[in-house]
């Protein structure tokens, strides 16, 4: 049948499209117990959580992507529309722009598989900033076969995220952002499977965000203190049919700290901490539509028909595992970055998700030049696992344009 070679098409898709191996790896365990345990070995069942749209989740800034992904509390640019809207309040310039490149999945032979990133804000005042992005996925050429491997015509599927925001300081220290986008997705326009025609994707989905950011006297020197919160991605649920099922989007709630030291006139380092988790449900252990799973029996697991707000909140007690799969859902990203007179940055940072979440563990390192209103920014991903990333041994590349001081401006590089 045609729709058996159509859904491997669309399968090949979906994983050029994937976030990362947490993804890939994801899977239902048939043997696993109703706490989330492999009867036979004892260990902890894989069970990653899957969301359609993970590309709302790749980090598309290289200056972030150098230092362990982390970005909800470093100082504020215009990549801060990823991470952290409120961030751009405390913004020092009037005016800046950031477009990034990201090859995807080099590494595997394609070269017509990217993510395009552009950003920008605009300070309407001393108290409220503007801010835009628009994320551009291409997963490439796709083409569809039927079961005899006879051709069915070809296909570029895409993706993209249009954001606009809004951000407020409250204080002199505090500061809240809000932020609107609309999101499209185009995997397999005009095909079929099992009788539906596939159709593209479309959400609307918001964030919400605070920034506390305030200096610091360490030791004499001049340093800066900034803590960020963030839920990204609420929006409604997206499906590519006309069928009842629909899929949530990555909804995510992620909190930061940074700390920005000058140690002299030519010398500054800055350190940052990211913690991430996604605030969508978990799977159950074993048949998703076991009796247990799907009550109603209309062949949707129970746990993919929650609401928006049901399961958000849920997210936090709904892992067949208990209070210590729950903790594992967690991402970390550490990462630092040291400024010499301003202008040139080195950076370095680590990123580490639990083996059973997708077992994503690498180091990543990078450099920044910074000159009057332009800045550079380079990162490259060092795997330390046999899971495999889509940036494995992958440069990627940011260009940053600020125009205008604004009052109290910082250094160059922060």
């Amino acid at each position: 049948m045609k729709n058996i070679a159509l859904k491997l098409s669309v399968f090949v898709a979906l994983f050029a499209l994937l976030l990362s191996p947490a993804n890939v790896q994801a899977q239902i365990t048939a043997n696993c117990t109703e706490d989330g345990f492999d009867p036979i070995t004892g260990q902890r069942c894989v069970n990653t959580i899957v969301t359609a749209v993970p590309f709302l989740r790749i980090i598309p800034d290289a200056r972030s992507g150098a230092m362990g992904d982390v970005g909800i509390a470093i100082s504020p640019d215009a990549n801060a529309m990823h991470f952290n809207t409120s961030k751009l309040a405390f913004a020092d310039k009037d005016l800046g722009v950031s477009a990034t490149y990201t090859p995807w999945l080099r590494a595997l032979g394609l070269q017509d598989v990217y993510l395009a990133y552009l950003t920008g804000y605009k300070r309407i005042d001393d108290l409220q900033t503007v801010g835009m992005g628009l994320r551009y996925f291409s997963l490439g050429t796709i083409q569809f076969t039927d079961e005899n491997g006879q051709p069915l015509g070809s296909d570029r599927p895409n993706e993209f995220e249009l954001a606009l925001s809004y951000n407020r300081k409250l204080s002199e220290t505090f500061s809240a952002g809000l932020a609107l986008k609309y999101i499209y997705s185009r995997l397999a326009n005009g095909q079929t499977v099992e009788d539906e025609t596939i159709t593209p994707g479309n959400s609307v989905a918001g964030d919400l965000s605070f920034t506390y950011r305030a200096p610091l006297d360490i030791g004499g020197g001049e340093s800066m203190l900034t803590i960020g919160t963030s839920i990204t991605n609420i929006g409604t649920k997206i499906s590519y049919t006309k069928s009842a099922n629909r899929d949530f989007i990555p909804t995510n709630w992620g909190l930061g700290a940074g700390l920005e030291y000058q140690i002299d006139e030519f010398n500054t380092i800055n350190f940052a901490l990211d913690l991430n988790r996604l605030l969508t449900p978990t799977p159950p252990s074993g048949d998703p539509l076991s009796p247990e799973n799907d009550t109603d029996g209309n062949a949707i697991p129970d746990y993919k028909e929650k609401s928006i707000v049901a399961a958000a909140l849920g997210s936090f007690g709904d892992a067949p595992g208990g209070f210590a799969e729950e903790m594992n859902e967690f991402t970390y990203s550490v990462g630092a970055e040291y400024w010499y007179d301003k202008q040139f940055a080195v950076r370095l940072g680590h990123f580490n998700e639990h083996k059973t979440k997708g077992n994503r563990k690498f180091f990543t390192v990078g450099l920044g030049l910074k000159y009057n209103i332009f800045g550079l920014n380079f990162s490259y991903l060092i795997p330390t696992t046999n899971q495999r990333n889509p940036l494995d041994n992958t440069l990627r590349f940011s260009l940053l344009f600020d125009f205008g001081a604004f009052e109290g401006d910082t250094p160059k590089g922060l």
